[in-house]
């Protein structure tokens, strides 16, 4: 099997996630012969939401980009980065370093045809949101992609931030983005929500949202598995 290898730490919570669900799953997939070899280099997610924030992207990018070519040099023949904030710098990552990484963006348009939705929800962090870098695979195959509205926009991205980052999960939060998706539902006629962000696979899932959703953390894991075997 490949060795896989991981930039983490943006955020923490959802880089244990990839952690335990590949050595898990891919155990399983195995009948327990098996576990992947993994590499994790781990950003200061302190010093990378602020340069995300500042629009810092050039900076942004080196910093990425030398924790590729630090799992480059440990071995590792599949490259992630386990946040999809993160993907705003994609390319300019692959350009630097000449390592094809495994995209979340390709693996969740991937996903969304498969299951033939046409018109998709998606939740994430504002930057996530409001940029581009999500939506472009989904827009140049024909998908719909729905944001909220900036009002419940502000409201997912201070949840993400002030509590999944920092694992704290609650009730009333649900509820908040269960009304959001059903605004989103009601005006737009969303088919289905795209967990945008790696951390928010922690509060939503299918047996708790109004709609479908498509796990992010979840079909990116899927994707590396399959290229690793």
């Amino acid at each position: 099997m490949k060795k896989i290898g991981l930039v983490g730490g943006t955020g923490p919570e959802s880089t244990l996630m990839y952690y335990k669900e590949l050595n898990s799953k891919i155990d399983e997939a195995t009948g327990g012969r098996t576990m992947p070899e993994l590499s994790i280099e781990s950003v200061n997610f302190r010093k990378a939401w602020e340069m995300v924030s500042a629009q810092q992207y050039e900076e942004l990018a080196e910093y990425l980009s030398e924790k590729v070519n630090h799992l480059v040099k440990s071995g590792a023949d599949i490259i992630a980065l386990t946040a999809a904030t993160m993907h705003i710098v994609f390319d300019e990552i692959e350009g630097r370093t000449n390592v094809s990484l495994v995209s979340i963006p390709k693996a969740i348009c991937t996903e969304v045809l498969k299951k033939g939705f046409k018109r998709v929800g998606l939740l994430g962090t504002i930057f996530t949101m409001e940029k581009d870098f999500m939506k472009k695979d989904l827009l140049n195959a024909g998908i719909e992609v729905i944001v909220p509205d900036k009002t419940d926009r502000e409201l997912v991205a201070k949840r993400i931030f002030e509590e999944l980052e920092v694992g704290i999960v609650k009730e009333s939060t649900l509820q908040e983005f269960n009304e959001i998706i059903r605004k989103m539902q009601n005006m737009y006629g969303i088919e289905a929500v795209v967990l945008g962000c790696t951390e928010l696979p922690l509060i939503l899932n299918n047996e708790n949202c109004l709609l479908p959703c498509l796990d992010s953390v979840e079909i990116h894991i899927e994707t590396l598995m399959e290229l690793a075997q």
